[in-house]
């Protein structure tokens, strides 16, 4: 029985999506549960899996293709793997010996489409893609270095004199590689965000800078602790920038609003997003309602998120919303940084780098551990008092992390 292989119903802020990768080709077997291709939209990837064991017969939809929500994409032969009719030769028996006649190759449709009409054989061709699979910049590559290839001469033709023009210097030799790939979907709509929300904000930033001393001496006396008790969850330091974050949130609700037209939208609860960086691109998952969140909330909800982002599992519904943002830049060596916004919460917190620095402690020079902190805000919302007022008293509960239990 044939069944439809179809792209999932998209929620409704996605209009469309990206075949981004086929992992089964037209006659590979396929196991119940098993994924086969991979749908890039704006903001998540999406995984359509097996519905039972059988057969990929058909790839409608190649990579790079743009599908609607539950368009058909592919056809799937169900049954059981062993039941799968046999292959067809590829070519007469005469042929059989052929390299390009390998029955194992594996190639991607456009990297097949290609070679075709290129003449290219596929046996000739190196695989980098995954599983050995031949992809189409693999094709490139090997067009490339054919054209590059030096044109054989027989044997008894005597060899050209050498041209002293022609001669290239020593330092000229090296190749100068260039790649060219597309970019993302996921990337494309981070970059127009974030120019949309530079040219359609007023945002300024603050820096101010927090002895993270007591935090650090807290945390190094009750980790251990910490940890046993809350089931293996580490305590680190993200979990107090956020519970400070959110105090300061209900002190100044001008920067946990947002900006919807005309109207300004004050929220009566404090979902802040945390920006994960992932090698398609910057994501921020949102935590709920952080405050009614203890620092092991906070902290197993940050490395769930940061499992799933790094494999591709997050789901949309835990990307949208928020009203405040989060990024550490410090984890990557940032001293200092101007976050951008995310639209459309009015304000973002940048965190830094924690270095050692000589400072001023009652008339006393002591070396501190620093942290600089940045807050981006959209200046038609808040005001520069407000914006100050707000980064000074994050500074302040980080310093006095009592200041948090007691709420003062």
């Amino acid at each position: 029985m044939t069944i439809e292989v179809k792209a999932p119903v998209f929620p409704e802020s996605v209009a469309d999506g990206t075949i981004a990768t086929w992992h089964k080709q037209p006659g590979e077997p396929v196991k119940r549960d098993e994924l086969l291709v991979d749908i890039e939209t704006d903001k998540v990837v999406l995984e359509v899996v097996a519905q039972s064991d059988g057969t990929m017969a058909e790839i409608i939809k190649g990579e790079g293709d743009t599908v609607l929500s539950g368009e058909l994409i592919g056809k799937f032969t169900e049954g059981a793997v062993g039941d799968a009719p046999a292959a067809a030769p590829a070519v007469a028996p005469a042929e059989a010996s052929s390299p390009a006649a390998a029955a194992d190759v594996k190639v991607n449709p456009a990297a097949k489409k290609l070679a075709e009409e290129k003449g290219i054989n596929l046996a000739d061709v190196t695989a980098t893609g995954k599983d050995g699979r031949i992809t189409k910049e693999d094709i490139l590559n090997h067009i490339k270095n054919a054209d590059a290839a030096p044109v054989a001469t027989p044997a008894s033709a005597p060899a050209p004199a050498a041209s002293s023009a022609a001669v290239v210097p020593a330092s000229l030799q090296g190749e100068r590689a260039e790649k060219r790939v597309p970019m993302t979907r996921l990337r494309a709509t981070i970059a127009k965000r974030l120019v949309s929300a530079q040219q359609n904000a007023a945002m300024l930033t603050t820096y101010n800078e927090v002895d993270m001393g007591p935090v650090m001496e807290l945390r190094k006396k009750y980790k251990d602790m910490f940890e046993k008790k809350h089931n293996g969850v580490r305590l680190g330091f993200m979990s107090f920038f956020v519970k400070a974050a959110t105090e300061a949130l209900k002190r100044f609700p001008a920067v946990n609003a947002s900006i919807d037209g005309n109207d300004i939208v004050y929220h009566g609860y404090q979902d802040v997003g945390v920006a994960v960086s992932t090698e398609k691109g910057l994501v921020v998952p949102v935590l709920r309602d952080v405050d009614a969140m203890g620092l092991a909330d906070i902290e197993g909800g940050i490395v769930d998120y940061a499992h799933k982002a790094r494999d591709g599992k997050l789901g949309i519904e835990e990307m949208q919303g928020g009203t405040f943002t989060i990024t550490n830049g410090g984890i990557f060596g940032s001293l200092m940084s101007t976050p951008i916004l995310n639209p459309p919460q009015t304000a973002i917190l940048g965190m830094h780098k924690i270095q050692d620095r000589p400072m001023a402690v009652n008339g006393q020079v002591e070396i501190r551990p620093m942290m600089y902190l940045a807050l981006s805000y959209d200046h038609r919302m808040v005001d520069g008092k407000e914006a100050v007022q707000f980064l000074v008293a994050i500074k302040d509960l980080l310093e006095d992390p009592a200041r948090m239990l007691l709420d003062v």
